[in-house]
Order: structure tokens, then sequence, then C-alpha cells
């Protein structure tokens, strides 16, 4: 009975320092074990709205200098980031292009960020970007000038149809070239994305 209960105790004790081990043991990241994390848009909204307007430089404000300038337009886009790893990694760096009416660029950004996500968590991480009248309208004439003529649309018409149709959600927002870069401890991975925000 009694080297039972020796045996029993040796047995008890082994297992909880493997236990403990296992427990206190970290996995380190490197370039087999680093897991695609999940990316998801989670929200796109129009945080401000002032409307659609345009004021030629040949026109005189009430106020200020005279100039082409047009509303702005903001666009938030908010990313729920699930880390399946047993470590945290750090989102750096979000790259995208947000496109209208599933074919015009109007703008391409890169967003420096520095977001850690434990292990098995999840975060949510927003962006924002914001064009304006005026550069959307440059990127009609110029860059998106084939486009344009192709589908026989009018510039200002289009621009203004856009202006309004984001906000209430009738106009197609698209993020294209998407890259989310992720690091954890010397290791560095570019995961590609893209989706309809609306």
């Amino acid at each position: 009975m009694k080297k039972r209960l020796i045996l029993l105790t040796v047995l008890i004790f082994g297992l909880s320092v493997a236990l403990m081990s296992c427990v206190t043991t970290q996995v380190k990241p490197n370039e087999s074990n680093f897991i695609a994390p999940k990316i998801e848009l989670e929200a796109f909204e129009v945080p401000f709205y002032d409307g659609y307007w345009y004021i030629a430089k040949g026109v005189k404000p009430t106020k200020g200098d005279a100039g082409d300038r047009g509303a702005f337009l903001p666009m938030t886009f908010t990313f729920k980031i699930t880390n399946p790893n047993q470590y945290a990694i750090n989102l750096k760096e979000i790259k995208y292009s947000v496109v209208f009416d599933k074919g015009f660029v109007m703008i391409t950004a890169a967003d420096q960020v520095s977001n850690w996500i434990p292990p098995g968590k999840s975060d949510e991480v927003k962006v924002t970007t914001m064009i304006t009248a005026r550069s959307a309208l440059v990127g009609l004439l110029l860059a998106n000038a084939m486009e344009l003529k192709a589908k026989g649309w009018d510039a200002w018409a289009t621009l203004e149809k856009w202006w309004k149709g984001v906000p209430e959600g009738t106009t197609p927002v698209t993020l294209t070239e998407c890259a989310f870069t992720f690091a954890a401890d010397g290791v560095t991975r570019v995961y590609p994305y893209e989706v309809q925000a609306q």
C-alpha cells in the first residue's frame, strides 16, 4: 500500500510538472507556424457628409479665395481581424484602392498602423480615407476617361450621382488591391484581400 501511494505521488508530481511546462512554454513565431489571420470587413460608413457642391475658380466666393474646389467625402472602413496564432501579431500596414461603380478607382491609400492582436483573439481596426469632388472629377477626366467614354457617361452627371449615392448606399463601393501586412518577432507576412463595401 505504501509503495502504491509513493508511486501515485510521483506520478501526480510528474504529470503536474509536464502540464506546467506546457502552460509556460511559449510558441515562437517563425515562417512555418505563421497562420494567416482572418480578415473581415465589418462596416462601411460615411462619417460626415456635407452634400454635393463644386465651385469653379471663376466664381467669386462669399469668403476666402476663388479656386476649383468641391465637397469632400470621407469613407471609413472597419475591419475585424482574428488572430489564429498562438502568439500576438502586429498589423502594421493596410494598402487599398477605393473603387466606385465596379470600375472607377477613386483613391489608393496606404495606412501605417501598429495594432497588436493577442493570440486567439479578434480586434477591430478602422481606416478612414477621403476624396474631394475636385480630385474625383480630375480622376474621371484623366485616369478614368476611357472607361467613362466607353460607358457613354457624362463626367459631371456621374460625379453628382456618386456623391449622393455613396452615403445613401446606392453607389457600389469596392475595395481592391488590398494588402494587409502583419509582423511577429521578425516574421513579416502580406495577405491580399478584396471585398465589396456596399
